[in-house]
């Protein structure tokens, strides 16, 4: 039978003109060197390969790369090392040290193996993922030789960027980033087809003919640590590098500065503020530090021009490398250091496509001066906004220094203290209480809809398919009609908001949908019903003078400093005018922070999804007036000193006072 030959490249920076004999040896002698006519690189060949290509490609590299005989290189079973004197390859989780399982992390200097961590992934992805790294370095012992993972093209060493392609015409692959253009100069004479790109990290774990998974007898004899003992490891490592498993176990040194806990019961605001003040800033440096630490280098730019004639930045995110996953509306910054030979740029926008499967990211530039004859070499940031954390420590101040931010019983109730239950005088409908165009109440949603109308503080419960919604909707028309005040109603996330802002439409109310102005470019469901959107249609005075303002400003990509005022100030009258018209206001719990409603009182708010938000976010909305509120979340296992509406087989019921649920 034929031999057949299968070639890797790995570094394009540095070829492996160091190898050495000793080199060739550990590969059991099968390595050589083979010039590429595109390139000055070069690539390893493997010869005498004993099986072909006979069920795919990379199922004829993992078949063909066995033959290196992995085990015959490393025999674990008769190392003489014991598990204090590991060498410095040893995974740094588990303790497997053979040099065809381990990858070296460039950025901390550790090693991993490729075995799984559970149904986590590997050890060296897991470390990968939590430490927000990308870059790796294989064992100079292993069968591929002391290789840093890197494109071909480009030099990306971001290995949840890297696949293999196979080179027409010769039973070689490359290694190339997932963004490589299929025209690019370093592989256009190599004859690569992008379309059998393939990732060299699967289901979390590196393809086996690259790194070697370790035996069942190696696994066996490795350590086992627990997903909390990984986790606390690795934050152990931030502050000391060189801490080791067994400085874990020795207990975690005592903080200077020891948190207060939070408690059931609080003897007044200042109190209540001085625990969770600390809390929120402890959550801020946490955020921000994730933030930047997740800048991205060797990013491939698409430029390409949207609907309204701003520039976008089209480029491929994975989603497998970061615990921050993009969000529509998140704000990036792009850099490059020398664009074609100009001087350094960087510019921001925001993301308004993300990809899903195919994972590429389009980014709207805030300003229309982009580099668009250059493609490759961008960096990417973060850009961490404080803004959720200072309306949180707001809210907090705010609830301690205003009393007439919120009523006296609910100010009393968060603090836990004991008070009398009250009743409001709420008249109740003497007809129906379901609402128009939505589905009639059945028995224990009318009575739940009775009974929180009347009541200062309401938690309502029910696992999905319980009618939540539907009763929420009902609540909010009830308490505008009857109560006739305006009534905020908001949710941690704008997934939540838009669905309830679009039930309560549907009753015939004036509803605003409040949204960021960074996200005002994001596609929305209720769009007819957001701000920025009636502000633009609404025939108010002064609003034809907006609008031709805003479309010269997106014509001309800005305005004169008179023009730019005189916009703003109309954009500020025509907003204050359709917030105050409104019969319900929606926003996410941060926004209901926004200094556009500052002006605004809401004495009955509404909070869907309230168990997905901490106790400082549910906060802001309750401190602009409320007088009285409800919560709506799913099933609770806990202690609540509140009037229920819990759920009584598929339906919700009520009950009032003290309860275990």
């Amino acid at each position: 039978m034929a031999s057949n030959v299968f070639s890797q490249n790995f570094a394009t920076q540095a070829p492996f003109g160091d190898l050495t004999l000793a080199d060739n040896t550990v590969a059991g002698g099968l390595l050589s060197f083979q010039d590429f006519p595109a390139s000055q690189d070069h690539y390893y060949e493997f010869n005498d390969f004993s099986q072909g290509i006979n069920t795919g490609f990379a199922d004829g590299i993992a078949a063909g790369v066995e033959q290196l005989r992995f085990d015959d290189g490393f025999d674990e079973a008769s190392s003489t090392h014991t598990p204090e004197q590991l060498p410095e390859w040893a995974c740094a989780y588990c303790g497997v040290h053979n040099p065809s399982c381990v990858v070296k992390c460039i950025y901390s200097g550790k090693w991993f193996c490729n075995g799984r961590m559970g149904s986590s992934g590997s050890c060296i992805v897991v470390h990968l993922v939590k430490s927000k790294c990308r870059e790796v370095q294989l064992h100079r012992d292993s069968p591929l030789g002391e290789a840093v993972l890197e494109c071909y093209a480009s030099g990306n060493k971001n290995v949840f960027s890297l696949g293999f392609v196979p080179v027409a015409g010769d039973n070689t692959v490359v290694l190339l980033a997932r963004d490589t253009p299929p025209n690019h100069p370093s592989t256009r004479d190599l004859g690569v087809d992008m379309s059998q790109w393939q990732p060299i990290i699967e289901d979390r774990q590196f393809v086996a003919w690259m790194v070697k998974v370790p035996s069942e007898e190696e696994r066996l004899r490795s350590r086992r640590l627990t997903p909390q003992q990984v986790t606390a490891l690795e934050e152990l490592w931030k502050a000391a590098p060189e801490a080791r498993l067994e400085d874990l176990e020795g207990g975690p040194e005592e903080p200077e500065n020891q948190l207060t806990p939070a408690v059931l019961r609080y003897e007044d605001a200042a109190q209540y503020q001085a625990v969770f003040r600390p809390l929120v800033k402890l959550e801020a440096d946490y955020d921000k530090a994730s933030k930047e630490a997740q800048r991205r280098e060797n990013i491939t730019v698409r430029w390409d021009v949207g609907l309204n004639k701003k520039k976008l930045a089209c480029f491929f995110f994975p989603q497998d490398d970061v615990e921050v996953k993009l969000m529509m509306g998140d704000e990036l910054r792009l850099k490059h250091r020398c664009p074609s030979g100009r001087p350094a740029w960087e510019g921001t926008g925001h993301v308004i496509i993300t990809g899903g499967s195919s994972e590429e990211v389009c980014l709207e530039m805030a300003k229309p001066e982009v580099p668009e004859d250059t493609s490759v070499g961008f960096s990417l940031e973060f850009v961490w906004k404080a803004t959720s954390f200072e309306r949180m420590s707001g809210a907090l101040k705010l609830f301690k220094d205003y009393s007439a931010s919120i009523s006296g019983y609910l100010f009393h109730i968060l603090l836990g203290h004991e008070v009398e239950p009250i009743t409001l005088r709420i008249p109740l409908p003497k007809a129906s209480f379901s609402a128009p165009n939505l589905p009639e109440l059945n028995h224990s949603q009318l009575h739940a809809v009775r009974s929180v109308l009347q009541q200062p503080l309401s938690l309502i419960q029910g696992p999905p398919g319980t009618g939540k919604t539907v009763t929420s909707a009902t609540i909010v028309y009830h308490l505008c009609t009857t109560a006739g005040s305006q009534v905020l109603v908001c949710a941690p996330s704008n997934v939540g908001v838009d669905q309830l802002a679009e039930k309560v439409a549907a009753t015939g109310l004036k509803v605003v949908r409040l949204c960021a102005k960074s996200r005002e470019a994001v596609a929305s469901p209720v769009e007819h019903l957001t701000l920025h959107h009636q502000v633009a249609h609404l025939n108010l005075p002064g609003s034809e003078l907006f609008r031709k303002l805003r479309q010269l400003k997106s014509e001309k990509g800005g305005l004169t400093s008179q023009d730019e005022r005189h916009f703003a100030q109309l954009r500020r009258s025509l907003e204050a005018e359709v917030l105050a018209h409104a019969d319900v206001v929606c926003a996410t719990c941060v926004g209901a922070g926004d200094a556009r409603l500052a002006a605004l009182r809401f004495q009955h708010v509404l909070v869907d999804e309230c168990t997905q938000a901490s106790e400082p976010e549910a906060l802001i909305p309750l401190v602009l007036g409320a007088k009285q509120e409800h919560w709506i979340c799913p099933s609770l296992r806990s202690k609540v000193y509140l009037p229920l509406v819990r759920p009584a087989g598929n339906q919700l019921a009520v009950q009032s006072g003290s309860s275990t649920n």
